[in-house]
Order: structure tokens, then C-alpha cells, then sequence
């Protein structure tokens, strides 16, 4: 056999297509290439033979299919590799999957190139390379698209099932890839042919892996019929049931509750006994499953057999050893009351769950506490009251804060699923007391989940328990040390208001309100300042601009740049609630004082400022007030100020009009642009850039420099922009970074004449020089 010229190698051409550097011919001396057959399966040219299938079920793909480098048989061991020699370096554009149905004679002359794709799809499902693995996998449909559904059937899952052992990423992306398979191998009658891969995948020992096939395998049994359900799925999942790994076992416990429905009365009676037995395994694994899927599996059996068969097991999981099974049983208790009368609830459920209240592992309680809302919403009224309310109150003073901060959590919806008669009553004489221990708790993350749901309360207590007994609660919480217990409150004022009034709240709350705007730790202001738009919402525009307007303007000018940026968005949201007329009689003006401030900070903060507001305020106010401002800080003697004034411009620009730009802007951007600190030079050509898009054409005429000139700034050639929050020095002097490469770059590149025509020449050419490279 004489060896002919084979290797090919892909390369990704410019939409989407692949590119084929060399021929793809093959050693063997009886050539054979892929065409399409008259049904649009995936045949073998071959004069005096018939289609061959490109598949080898047990050994990976026949010889037609291989390209270069390692393929399926030479990659993974699965058969004897076959050399490749180059070819000829001839350049062949073809269409990727998308070109496959057009029949063939439509790749010209050399072949039925159309396929190749596919050919290397499959060839790739055993590369060594993991991420080729993965993105053939991930085009497992195309694969299967082109092999056509009998094809799939016979030859692709096959091979996938017996080559099934693979990196965790590729099984994990396989097991995705066939929950929507079913359309593929020929619709719901076909949908058996997936099982057995599946199968495969529900035993591996990655969880997560596990975990999507078993979504896959639910998925699918819902396509098949009550025949084909008992022919194939139910098997299936005895076979999982009965498997000697644990990891088959907890697969199958996610299984039952999908085919018992549509199983006859003999088969249901043998997938109960499977799931009795998987919940008494010797592998605390499998138990944790089967209890993880026992309140789901009873919603699906009849009302007898959750008495007899689920109510025992759910009791023997509850006194489990491990108490990861115990907890689990809990979860499940929820579905199961749901299923009972109150009679059997208080005969059957109860004891259980008053064991697991006072269980020895706080793992356990902290899952009733987690559980507690829906316990009693399906548990009733009536045991509610006798049995989950001293339950509740045990929670509440539980020695483990995890225990606590999850009762804690839930306090506001116990008083909403009390009987409404009695819901006052109730709160005030048997949980309140509890409440204002856990105001003073010595564990934060108690007090801050109590905080989050306390003031939820007010609308249940009414307003004069709200004011008696609620309100001095909510001040020392206000006043608490953990700042993350003050913003629970701030962040909930909005129900208290609607109770007590503005007035009742202002004179109680207002005053720490305004104490922690103050805080000497910058984080806390921070932290007021975001929920400052939301307080500013519930008091109205007259009580914030008589109480908390000051405190904004104040943060303007704090020491610290999170602060001032903070601020400058705050007054961006208050604009946006209270309306532009509000912010052109309040806010502006006292922004735009500031642009007399000795201190350049200050200063710079008015630009941060008017960029903010520029957009929320509209043209009117921004070209009115504000654009004269900026343009007058242009001549700031502080380099750090011209440079944002520069970028404020860029930032304004499209909101301004036309004579505005050109008659006021365009004349302080070229100065800036002659500047002598290479700064605010760059940006200067930033904002140029910006409002030419807006002016269409816009000269920009640089003085001479004598230094040589190229056809485009490159950004690289300009140090990194200062940041304000960076800024430290002596007032009056632009702020310098000792370590800044700026003063060691080359020569300051300028755009000269029309800016928008240079950029269109620079990307002609940066096209050209592509392609050239690509050449």
C-alpha cells in the first residue's frame, strides 16, 4: 500500500467557517470520501461498495473519518493509529455544519467537503485534548444531525456508552447534551435508545455528573409510554437500585417518584419495596438520598401508603444515627403533613417532630427553625398553637446562635400565619418577650437577622403597641455596635412609617439616624449614604431638605474619596425622585459654590458632580448653569483639575447642543490640548473624539512641536490616569506619582486635521495590515 498525502489541519476563517490548509486525501490506497446519500445520511464514496458506517462501535471511528494527529483510534487506545505525511500547502475555503444539506455535488470537485466538519467532530470525541473532547460533545446534535436518527441509534450512542469514561467536564456536558436527544434518534418511540449511556452516567463518582444525568433520565421518562416506561425505566432504575456502588444507589432514590405514577398496581408494589429498602442501606450516602426524596416520592403514592410504608420510614430516618439523614427527614415531614388529616398528623408526625425540636445536634434544630413557616402552614392552626409556638420559643433561646439567627429570621412570618383573631395575642404575650432578649443578643448575626424581619411587626402589632414597645427596641438596635444591625432597620423604616407617621418616626429615629451619617468610621457614612435615596423616598422632599439635605452636601466634602464618590451618586438618585426643578433650586446651586473652594479635592469633586447630574438634570440646566462653570475651571492651576474638566466635557458633550459645542467647547478644548502636561493632553483628544461625533467635523489644529508625528495616538503611549482617590500632596500643584513612567515615554503623538476622517484611514489600514499578516 503505497501512502498517499492525508494531513489537514482546521483554522477558523473570518465568519465562522473552517478553513482547510491542506487536502484532506487519506493513506489508503482505495480512497474513500464522505457524501451525502440520497435520505441525507453520511455515506462513503465508494465506486462498487455499499454505505460503510463512520462509526466503529468498539473501536472508535473507521479510517474515513480520521484527520490528522490523534483520533479516535489512535487517541485513546481504542484501535492502531495511522500516519499522516503533509501535503501541498493549497488554501480551500469551506462552510462549517451549516453547509451540510446541500447535497453532493456541492463542494466541488475534491470531495464532498461539506462533511469534513463532521468527520472531525467525531474524530475529536476521543482527542487527547480535553477541551476538544468538550466542544464535540457540546456539538454532539450536529454529530448526530448528520448521521441521521437510525445511524444515532445503531452507532453513535453505542460508541458514547462503551467509551463512556472520560474527564468530569466532558461527562458532565454528555450528560446535558442527551436529556434533549429524544427528537434525534427518532421521537418518544426511540427515546429507550438513551437509557443505557444515561445509565452509565448516573453511576460515575462525580456528584454533579451524577446529578444532570439523573435530571436527564427524569426528563426522558416523562417522553415514554406506560409500556415502554415499564419495558425499559423501571428496570433501569431496579438495576440502579440493586447496583453494588453507592453512587447507582443514591441515582436511583431521585427515580422512583417519576415512573410510580404511570406504573401498574404489581410494579408499584416492587419500586415501594426498592425505596423501603435504599432508606434501611448499610451507606449513610444512599440513606441521606433516599430521605433528601422521600417527601417528594410520597406526593406521588396513595394516601394508604403513605400511612403504612412512608410515615414508618420518615419516623426511622428522624432517629437515624447520622444526623445529615436526621435533618433531611425534616425537610420531608413538610410534604408529608401536607398529605395528612390533623388526627394523624397529631398521632403520626407530631412525636417525631418534637424529638427533632430538641434534638442533640443543632444541625437538626436549626433545619426545624430553617423549616418552621412551612411546618406550620401545614401543620394547621390548631397544633400550631399547642405544639409549635413552645417549640418556637425553645428555637429562640436555643444555646447555638445558628439556631437562634434561624428562628430570628422567621418572627415576622409566624405573626402573619397566626389566625388573625388571636395573632396580637399571641405575638405580644409569648414571643415579644423572647424578642427583646434577642435585641441584646451577644452574637451579631442573631441581632442583624432579627433586625431584618423586626419592624415587620409594627404592621401586625398596630400603632400603639408599635410606639410602647416596638420603638425602643428599634433605638437600640439603631445604636447597636454591628453596623450591619443599623442598616436592617434604616432599610425597613418604610414599614414603621406607614404605622406611626412621619412625625412619631422623625422624633424617635431621626435623631441616630443623623448620629451615624456622623460616624467617625468612613465605612458606616458609606453605608447611610446608600440608603439615603430610599430614607429620603419614605420622609418626602420637605422633611429631607429640612433634616438630611445638609448632611448630604456635607459628604461632598468629606476626607475621604469612597465618600465623596458615594455622595455624588446619592445626589444623582435624588434627582432622579424629586425631579430636575427640585435640583435647580437645591442642589446646583451649592454643587456649583464649590468650584471656588481653595482645596483642588473639592474642586474636582463639582466636576464628579456635574457629570452625574448633567444627564439626570437635561440640557437646559446643564448648558445654563453648569457648562460655564466647567469651562471656567479649564484654567485651574492644579494639572489633576484641567484633566477632568476635559472629561467632564466628553461626558456632557451629547447632551449639549450644537452652537454650544462648537462656539464654547471647541475653543477649550483646543487649548487643552496645547496644554503643557501630556495629561490633559490625552484627554483633551479623548473628549475631541467625542464631540466630533457630535459637531461631525471638528478641526483640530496642534501647534508644531518639531517632534515627529504618526497617524494615531496609541492610548500606551500615555501613562495611567490619576485617580482622585489617589491625590495627596500641597495644595496648588498637580499631584505627581514618583513611580509614573510618564516623563521616560517617547514623544507626545497628536492627531492632526480631520480626527473622524484619520480614524477611518487608521482602520482601512489596520484592515490591510491584517490581512497582510493573514497572507
Amino acid at each position: 500500500m503505497n501512502p498517499c498525502t492525508c494531513f489537514f489541519r482546521l483554522g477558523k476563517g473570518r465568519r465562522g467557517s473552517i478553513r482547510f490548509l491542506s487536502p484532506p486525501v487519506f493513506l489508503s490506497s482505495d480512497l474513500q470520501l464522505l457524501q451525502w446519500g440520497s435520505e441525507g445520511s453520511l455515506n462513503h464514496r465508494d465506486r462498487n461498495s455499499a454505505p460503510q458506517p463512520l462509526l466503529n462501535p468498539r473501536g472508535g471511528l473507521l479510517p474515513c473519518c480520521l484527520g490528522a494527529g490523534r483520533g479516535l483510534g489512535a487517541g485513546r487506545g481504542l484501535g492502531a493509529g495511522r500516519e499522516a505525511v503533509t501535503s501541498s500547502r493549497r488554501r480551500k475555503n469551506m462552510a462549517g455544519a451549516s453547509g451540510l444539506g446541500t447535497g453532493p455535488g456541492a463542494a466541488g470537485g475534491d470531495g464532498d467537503d461539506s462533511l469534513y466538519p463532521i468527520a472531525v467532530l467525531i474524530d475529536e470525541l476521543r482527542n487527547e485534548d480535553v477541551q476538544l473532547r468538550l466542544n464535540s460533545i457540546k456539538k454532539l446534535s450536529t454529530i448526530a444531525l448528520a448521521l441521521g436518527v437510525e445511524r444515532t441509534r445503531s452507532e453513535l450512542l453505542p460508541f458514547l456508552t462503551d467509551t463512556i469514561y472520560d474527564e468530569d467536564e466532558v461527562l458532565l456536558a454528555l450528560a446535558e447534551q442527551l436529556g434533549n436527544f429524544t427528537g434525534l434518534v427518532g421521537g418518544p418511540d426511540f427515546a429507550h435508545c438513551l437509557l443505557p449511556p444515561l445509565e452509565n452516567l448516573a453511576t460515575v463518582e462525580e456528584t454533579v455528573v451524577r446529578d444532570k444525568a439523573v435530571e436527564s433520565l427524569r426528563q426522558i421518562s416523562q417522553e415514554h409510554t406506560p409500556v415502554a416506561l415499564e419495558a425499559y425505566f423501571v428496570p433501569l432504575v431496579k438495576r440502579l437500585a440493586s447496583g453494588d456502588w453507592f453512587t447507582s444507589r443514591t441515582s436511583a432514590c431521585s427515580l422512583f417518584s417519576v415512573c410510580y405514577p404511570r406504573a401498574s398496581n404489581a410494579v408499584k408494589a416492587e419500586i415501594r419495596q426498592q425505596f423501603r429498602s435504599l432508606c434501611s442501606d448499610d451507606t449513610p450516602m444512599v440513606r441521606r438520598a433516599a430521605a433528601s426524596k422521600l417527601g417528594e416520592f410520597a406526593k406521588v403514592l396513595e394516601l394508604d401508603s403513605v400511612k403504612s410504608e412512608i410515615v414508618p420510614l420518615f419516623t426511622n430516618l428522624a432517629s437515624d444515627e447520622q444526623d445529615s439523614v436526621r435533618l433531611l427527614a425534616v425537610e420531608a415531614c413538610v410534604s408529608i403533613a401536607q398529605l395528612l388529616s390533623q388526627d394523624d398528623l397529631e398521632t403520626l408526625v407530631m412525636p417525631t417532630l418534637r424529638q427533632a425540636v430538641e434534638d442533640k445536634s443543632w444541625r437538626v434544630r436549626y433545619m426545624v427553625a430553617d423549616k418552621f413557616s412551612e411546618l406550620q402552614k401545614a401543620m394547621g392552626p390548631k397544633i400550631t398553637l399547642n405544639d409549635l409556638i413552645p417549640a418556637f420559643q425553645n428555637l429562640l433561646k436555643d444555646c447555638e446562635a445558628e439556631v437562634r439567627a434561624a428562628a430570628a429570621h422567621k418572627v415576622k412570618e409566624l405573626g402573619e400565619n397566626l389566625p388573625i383573631e388571636d395573632r396580637e395575642t399571641i405575638i405580644m404575650n409569648q414571643i415579644l418577650p423572647y424578642i427583646k432578649e434577642l435585641v441584646s443578643d451577644t452574637n451579631p448575626h442573631v441581632k442583624s437577622a432579627l433586625a431584618s424581619v423586626i419592624m415587620g411587626l409594627s404592621t401586625i402589632l398596630g400603632k400603639e403597641n408599635t410606639i410602647e414597645h416596638l420603638l425602643p427596641l428599634f433605638l437600640a438596635q439603631l445604636k447597636d455596635e454591628c453596623p450591619e444591625v443599623r442598616l436592617n432597620i434604616i432599610s425597613n423604616l418604610d414599614c414603621v412609617n406607614e404605622v406611626i407617621g412621619i412625625r412619631q418616626l422623625s422624633q424617635s429615629l431621626l435623631p441616630a439616624i443623623v448620629e451615624l451619617a456622623e460616624d467617625a468610621k468612613w465605612r458606616v457614612r458609606l453605608a447611610i449614604i446608600e440608603y439615603m435615596p430610599l430614607l429620603a423616598g419614605q420622609l418626602g422632599v420637605e422633611f429631607f431638605d429640612e433634616k438630611l439635605n445638609s448632611l448630604c452636601m456635607a459628604w461632598l466634602v468629606d476626607h475621604v474619596y469612597a465618600i465623596r464618590e458615594a455622595a455624588t451618586n446619592n445626589l444623582m438618585k435624588l434627582v432622579q425622585k424629586f425631579g430636575t426643578e427640585w435640583a435647580q433650586n437645591t442642589i446646583v446651586p451649592k454643587v456649583l459654590v464649590m468650584a471656588n473652594d481653595p482645596n483642588y479635592l473639592h474642586r474636582m469633586t463639582t466636576l464628579f458632580c456635574i457629570n452625574a447630574l448633567s444627564e439626570a438634570c437635561g440640557q437646559e440646566i446643564t448648558t445654563k448653569q453648569m457648562l460655564p462653570i466647567v469651562l471656567k475651571m479649564a484654567g485651574d492651576q492644579v494639572a489633576n483639575v484641567r484633566f477632568n474638566v476635559a472629561k467632564s466635557l466628553q461626558k456632557i458633550g451629547p447632551i449639549l447642543d450644537t452652537n454650544a459645542l462648537q462656539g464654547e467647547v471647541k475653543p477649550v478644548l483646543q487649548k487643552l490640548g496645547q496644554d503643557e502636561d501630556m495629561d490633559v493632553k490625552y484627554f483633551a483628544q479623548e473628549a475631541i473624539s467625542v464631540v466630533a461625533q457630535r459637531l461631525r467635523k471638528l478641526d483640530f489644529p496642534v501647534k508644531d512641536s518639531g517632534e515627529p508625528s504618526v497617524p494615531r495616538a496609541d492610548k500606551n503611549h500615555f501613562p495611567r490616569p490619576r485617580v482622585p482617590g489617589e491625590d495627596t500632596g500641597k495644595e496648588g500643584a498637580a499631584v505627581r506619582d514618583i513611580q509614573s513612567p510618564c516623563r521616560a515615554q517617547g514623544p507626545v503623538y497628536q492627531l492632526h486635521g480631520d480626527t473622524r476622517d484619520t480614524l477611518a484611514q487608521l482602520e482601512i489600514a489596520e484592515l490591510v495590515h491584517f490581512s497582510q499578516s493573514r497572507d
